[in-house]
């Protein structure tokens, strides 16, 4: 699960003006880009929602092979299975929320706008409802796979100052950096891509109410 992905998707298409944007070329480019943010959403929410559910098997699998021992997965499958099944409400609530066919361009135009609002909160509480829970899950299958390790190996791996540094390496700087990259990424998300849009959309609403 990749939200660099996510960011990657964004970058591809053409960066929004903001307030300064034309009028005349946002109405003309509407449509085109509203199809393209649904289809970047309805992309992201399937490919994270199966993303979790194949990692939940993978643990399922780890758990099965380790026995009663390996309980603690359990609690790390359920904070992965919670994440699919926020990506999977997302399509819902999408569904929910479709307009009908004959719908206004005024009616797509806020339609829009609620939706881009809604990503926004999204990507700027992503700590809350997305990092902070894969943290977790990564937390407790470390700790399970830990338990399941003989004394003997902690044992021989002191004799080894090498591949302890690499471990701690790894867990202080690579992970870590590895999350602060997918916050930062989606926080340039918002302030190049969704932010400047909203305010194009913004100024295509006042236009049309006017």
């Amino acid at each position: 699960m990749n939200w660099n992905d996510y960011e990657a998707i964004w970058k591809r298409q053409e960066l929004p003006v903001g307030a300064l944007a034309d009028l005349a070329n946002l109405k003309e480019t509407f449509e085109p880009k509203r199809r393209k943010l649904a289809a970047t959403l309805f992309a992201r929410d399937l490919l994270e929602a199966g993303a979790g559910l194949l990692v939940a098997g993978t643990m399922a699998k780890v758990w099965w092979h380790m026995g009663p021992q390996g309980w603690p997965l359990g609690g790390a499958m359920a904070l992965v299975l919670a994440i699919s099944g926020f990506f999977l409400r997302e399509r819902f609530r999408a569904r929910q929320l479709r307009l009908a066919p004959g719908a206004t361009l005024l009616a797509k135009v806020e339609s829009d706008l609620r939706e881009l609002q809604h990503q926004r909160h999204l990507l700027l509480s992503l700590w809350r409802w997305y990092l902070g829970p894969c943290l977790a899950a990564m937390a407790l299958f470390g700790y399970t796979v830990m338990r399941a390790i003989p004394p003997s190996f902690w044992s021989a791996l002191w004799s080894h100052p090498a591949a302890l540094a690499w471990i701690g390496l790894y867990v202080a700087l690579v992970l870590p950096a590895c999350f602060w990259g997918i916050w930062a990424a989606n926080r340039r998300v918002v302030r190049q891509g969704v932010e400047p849009r909203i305010a194009e959309l913004e100024k295509l609403r006042r236009d049309l109410v006017s």
